[in-house]
């Protein structure tokens, strides 16, 4: 029998152009998938108290010349104000003109609206161990603890194609690493003195690298200042576009333990101003644009009075913490289970180990893990 190699050539240039075009369409839709699904940004100001996201400048603890470093009139010019709704906009004014009109805030003590830890330790390590993978383990009980056992939702979202690869976080301590088990979890944590040109190399991170290596210092080789943080987490972003992303500031914890109050505020009014920064790039970038969750919160809370400077177990009121909540369901749909847009003014009680869930239900894929996880609160 005679072969028709004209004709087999033919029909095997078809077949291949076949498989061709179910490879492309494929890659299509798994790229498509990617671009549609939610993106998350998880941002964290560590020891930031509830007292002044909700009430502004403590003026207990302005007045005093141990906290104030003798310059009270720098305090009351920048921040001071009779009335709390000014004293509010004052310190943090994208959290009270945007996140209140387009989001949730959530902690407010003095309305009963409460949120906590739910660990034992009421310090860093345990707490963001709680925020990330949602189970308070006890065990968990010192900064220096080992890498972390338990998996944790950045982990998760990144064995999800629609953001494998595409999961990164940047901090300025040095312990994210084990927080979030780097070498297990497979993504990028970029933190301490650690560059991102360790991962993205180009002029711009071999100056960023450049800034933070010769820095100053004031909190050692422990954690950079949270403007080297942001600008390498802010051009990661802007460059890569990644769609999962966290960000840790620590300033408002440092200077608290160094009992500078002006530092504190002052830290604290430059992360507000960085998330409006962040919001706002989001909402104007295509692919980011209403397709963006922020969620926003603090990983222990602090005592009250001149017990403000510090936190544990021993220390009361520093279990107290508070979150926020902006993106597209957020903000517009008026049937969430608990609450309304805006400050929480009902009596409540949350917990840090119900954020996990919350965040990644929002997004369209609920966190599972080998462990408990609180419930999501919606």
């Amino acid at each position: 029998m005679k072969l028709n190699l004209p004709f087999i050539k033919h029909c095997l240039q078809q077949f291949l152009l076949i498989l061709f075009c179910s490879f492309s369409l494929a890659a299509h839709a798994q790229e498509n998938t990617k671009s549609k699904a939610p993106n998350l940004i998880i941002i964290t100001t560590d020891g930031l108290r509830w007292q002044e996201v909700f009430n502004g400048m403590d003026f207990s603890i302005a007045n005093k010349s141990k906290f104030n470093h003798g310059d009270s009139a720098y305090l009351y010019k920048k921040y001071g104000a009779s009335i709390v709704s000014e004293r509010q906009k004052l310190l943090m004014p994208f959290f009270w003109n945007t996140i209140t009109s387009q989001g949730q805030l959530f902690g407010n003590r003095n309305k009963e609206n409460k949120v906590d830890v739910a660990n034992p330790h009421w310090f860093s390590y345990p707490g963001y161990n709680e925020i990330f993978t949602g189970y308070p383990d006890s065990a968990i009980n010192s900064n220096d603890y080992a890498p972390n056992p338990h998996s944790n939702l950045m982990a998760f979202l990144n064995k999800q194609k629609a953001y494998q690869g595409k999961v990164i976080a940047f901090g300025a301590w040095d312990a994210y690493n084990r927080i979030l088990n780097e070498t297990v979890s497979g993504f990028p944590v970029i933190n301490g003195f650690e560059s991102v040109q360790s991962i993205l190399k180009d002029s711009t991170t071999a100056i960023l690298a450049s800034l933070l290596k010769d820095s100053y210092k004031p909190f050692k080789e422990v954690e950079s200042l949270d403007v080297f943080t942001h600008y390498q987490a802010m051009y990661y972003l802007k460059t890569k576009q990644p769609k999962v992303m966290y960000i840790s500031y620590g300033e408002t914890d440092e200077w608290a333990h160094h009992a500078n109050y002006s530092n504190y505020l002052d830290a604290a009014h430059q992360v507000d101003a960085w998330i409006g920064d962040i919001w706002n790039w989001a909402q104007s970038t295509p692919g980011y644009k209403n397709n963006t969750y922020i969620l926003v919160t603090t990983d222990h809370g602090r005592g009250f009075g001149d017990a403000w400077t510090d936190h544990g177990a021993e220390v009361k009121g520093a279990s107290s913490i508070w979150f926020a909540l902006l993106g597209p369901n957020v903000k517009n749909n008026p049937l969430l289970a608990i609450g309304k847009l805006g400050e929480q003014d009902t009596a409540n009680q949350l917990f840090q180990k119900q954020l996990a869930a919350t965040i990644t239900k929002l997004i369209g894929y609920p966190f599972v893990a080998e462990h408990p996880v609180g419930a999501a609160i919606y």
